[in-house]
């Protein structure tokens, strides 16, 4: 069973309440298991559909002739189907007078997407189902277009036959065998007999009317690691896959080795051509597998330090609800299927700072001058879902091994798939103080102790660690780190170093960027909110940023600039803006990334989110993400064009959101084999109060001491009332249990039948894609 453990104290009511059950314990015994258990003030209204919500909105979507609905496991990409039924988020308006008790909840409605196959031109299309529950005679069905500034919610597909375009490319595998057994030393079927894959770009390069798809023959791994990313074979062909009818679709051109040839037949001439250059395969080997590699490092056999935590848990937890209580901050959870982990209501000190914290979109952005498939390649990652790809942790190497665990779940073809364990909550000793001093007769020094929400989503060939991370100081860190294996590109013998580093045999390190945009909607006491710039020249000025024509921010190159958001009718007794500020925080890259090609041909219009590294808009309910998943289907008619939230409005004491960029600028070298490592790919920002109290909240800790001194003599060592804990901890409860991952729990849908679970690796069973 996962999820948190209940074996603590009682809930409790207030935030002094929950700050008394803090004190030190009276016993040094240890308390490894201790929860500490919390009812929440208010229903999670950010919290997704409930099983039952699901199934009824899918039985009622059933019943909507118009829709023409097949049931997901039956549908053909000639049929229609539902692709996603989730809780449409409540408009914040609604949502904050709830909060404040002076309404009830919002009403619930789903938001649902819809794939029309039945039809030469697919398309997805959004609708909004509500009120909820489901109603005969009261729920309705409409499009949702209100929240897309394209004007409707709906995008045109180009891909949907996958099986047919698989058969076709996988026929040209087969029909290439003698020259991939002649270069490759393989072939690629499509099948158990085939010894070679073939992969395809995204998005799809779209030019005029045609559409064309440049694909890779890449090796299978044969050993136990899968690492086809980094076993490119530099063959590679265009194919226009233009319609839905495959015998219209064709080759137009072919690539070996940097060598572009216009035919089948040019090259085919080329390769039995006595000057043709054969430069060779990239051979999976343990080079490309992370496993253990024999070359042990010195003492590695001794354990290395575990951390625990001898009273239990020191924050509060509604499981159900999904509310958390740390120190002074309080927030609300909830899970996406696109966007992950998301945190709503942040209060601090009892007061709302932040209504909305969450990831809205990360870009994989390659580039090339010799290699149209890396060139061709830009992902957009929330349409493979950092929900969906959110899995489960493992205890004590991902978070420690004292960790409280939460489920996610996430629909997707009709039916709910549960990770277990696939967010974890710990508090955390950073290893450094968080304030120091010494002085002539004392030395005094505080605990830093963190607090961290931890997710990790596999989105294709790259892990991504995401973090919240809560501090005594009052900021909160959000951090990104990358890890997984690099999307490499061959090293062709006529192009040299232009693309990257020569990494391996005949492997280059494909050079790229990953921008990952997050939205945070600042309340700064309340919801009149301004932007101020301060700067340093060298005297300390300060500004306003007036309207939107201004909001497209870029972090100073000296750092001699500072963004805040405050409220200018509530300073504080001196006169100051009490604010929030927003700064880079610790980063491999120098955290001040964006996208390098600001006029990306490859993804349009539909990036227009990643041009700088700060955005201030007014906030609206119409614009409540930066991107749209599909939005890569259409890059020059995007569903979200981010740009287009920029129309002038004031910044002077509105509603104010801001958008920030984390990211790498990634150039692959030796030490990214086989995988990146997290400790050279990670960015991070930082929200952190400016003039908001009136001085340093970690204060209230009472770890800490000061240690008085006269002549090299301690005369008294203040401990505040902490007490070291003295009781024996038997080591072997923060060993991992390695053999507990499940992968994921699905419910279907459609039928429905709500206490058959199936249990499933991680993908599998899952019929949520496109097709």
């Amino acid at each position: 069973m996962f999820g948190a453990s209940h074996t603590g104290q009682s809930s409790h009511h207030g935030r002094r309440d929950s700050i008394h059950r803090r004190q030190a314990p009276e016993s040094t015994g240890c308390n490894l298991d201790s929860q500490i258990t919390i009812k929440a003030p208010k229903t999670n209204i950010f919290a997704g559909l409930t099983n039952d919500e699901a199934a009824a909105v899918t039985t009622f979507l059933h019943a909507q002739e118009s829709l023409n609905l097949t049931a997901a496991a039956n549908a053909t990409s000639w049929d229609n189907k539902i692709i996603v039924v989730e809780l449409l988020q409540p408009n914040k308006s609604d949502a904050l007078s709830y909060l404040a008790s002076r309404s009830a909840a919002p009403t619930r409605h789903a938001r649902v997407l819809i794939r029309f196959g039945a039809t030469l031109e697919p398309y997805l299309q959004e609708y909004q189902v509500g009120p909820l529950p489901v109603v005969n005679g009261s729920t309705t069905l409409a499009p949702l277009d209100y929240i897309y500034n394209k004007g409707k919610g709906y995008q045109r597909l180009h891909d949907v036959d996958t099986d047919a375009i698989a058969a076709f490319t996988y026929g040209i595998g087969a029909k290439l065998g003698d020259i991939t057994k002649q270069l490759l030393n393989g072939t690629a079927t499509g099948d158990a007999n085939g010894t070679l894959a073939i992969a395809g770009t995204t998005p799809l390069i779209h030019d005029g009317e045609n559409v064309f798809q440049w694909n890779q023959f890449y090796a299978l791994h044969t050993g136990p690691c899968e690492d086809e990313d980094i076993l490119p074979s530099g063959l590679m062909f265009k194919a226009d896959i233009t319609g839905r009818d495959p015998s219209k679709w064709s080759v137009v051109a072919w690539q070996y080795n940097g060598i572009f040839y216009e035919t089948e037949a040019a090259f085919r001439q080329a390769v039995n051509s006595s000057s043709f250059v054969k430069p060779g395969t990239n051979v999976d080997g343990d080079w490309a597998c992370t496993d253990y590699n024999n070359d042990p490092f010195p003492h590695d056999e001794l354990n290395p330090p575990v951390p625990v935590q001898p009273d239990g848990t020191r924050f509060a937890l509604d499981e159900q609800e999904k509310y958390v209580e740390w120190m002074d901050f309080s927030f609300y959870l909830s899970s996406d299927k696109y966007y992950g982990t998301q945190l709503h209501n942040i209060a601090y000190k009892g007061e709302r700072i932040i209504y909305e914290l969450g990831l809205q979109e990360a870009l994989a952005h390659y580039a090339s001058a010799s290699d149209p498939f890396q060139a061709s390649n830009a992902y957009l990652d929330s349409e493979y879902g950092f929900g969906q790809t959110n899995w489960q942790l493992i205890s004590g190497f991902d978070c420690p091994a004292y960790a409280t665990y939460l489920n996610t779940s996430y629909y997707t073809g009709e039916t709910v798939h549960t990770h277990p364990g696939s967010i974890c909550m710990f508090e955390f000793d950073t290893g450094y103080p968080i304030q120091r001093h010494t002085a002539a007769s004392y030395v005094s020094v505080t605990k830093n102790i963190a607090f961290i929400v931890r997710s990790v989503s596999t989105v294709g060939n790259y892990d991504y660690i995401f973090d919240y991370e809560f501090y005594l100081d009052g900021s909160i860190h959000v951090s990104v780190r990358a890890s997984g294996y690099i999307e490499s590109s061959f090293w062709a013998t006529n192009t040299g170093a232009e693309d990257g580093f020569h990494i391996h045999d005949h492997l280059a390190g494909s050079m790229h960027d990953h921008v990952l945009n997050y939205k945070i909607d600042l309340d700064v006491a309340g919801t009149a909110n301004s932007v101020v710039k301060t700067a340093l020249v060298p005297t300390t000025k300060v500004s306003f940023i007036a309207s939107e024509d201004d909001g497209k921010l870029n972090w100073d190159a000296n750092n001699a600039v500072m963004y805040s958001v405050a409220n200018k009718d509530a300073p504080n007794k001196y006169g100051e803006y009490r604010s929030y500020k927003i700064m880079p925080g610790k980063s491999t890259t120098g955290n001040r990334n964006h996208l390098v090609m600001e006029n990306s041909t490859t993804l349009g219009n539909s990036v227009n989110w990643a041009t700088h590294h700060l955005y201030a808009v007014q906030r609206k309910d119409t614009e409540p993400h930066s991107a749209y998943p599909y939005n890569g289907r259409d890059p020059n008619a995007p569903v979200i064009d981010f740009a287009k939230f920029f129309d002038g409005e004031s910044l002077d004491q509105e509603d104010i959101v801001l958008y920030f960029n984390l990211g790498m600028h990634h150039i692959p070298d030796q030490s990214d084999l086989p995988n990146t490592v997290f400790t050279s790919a990670h960015s991070s920002m930082i929200i952190a109060p400016q003039n908001y109290l009136l001085g340093d909240p970690s204060r209230s800790t009472i770890h800490q001491t000061r240690i008085n001194f006269v002549n090299g003599s301690v005369t008294d060592a203040l401990t505040f009332g902490a007490k070291q804990p003295t009781c024996s901890v038997d080591l072997s409860v923060t060993a991992p249990n390695l053999k507990s991952f499940v992968g994921e729990v699905y419910i279907e849908k459609y039928p429905y039948h709500p206490d058959a679970q199936l249990v499933a690796n991680p993908g599998e069973g899952s019929l949520g894609g496109l097709p």
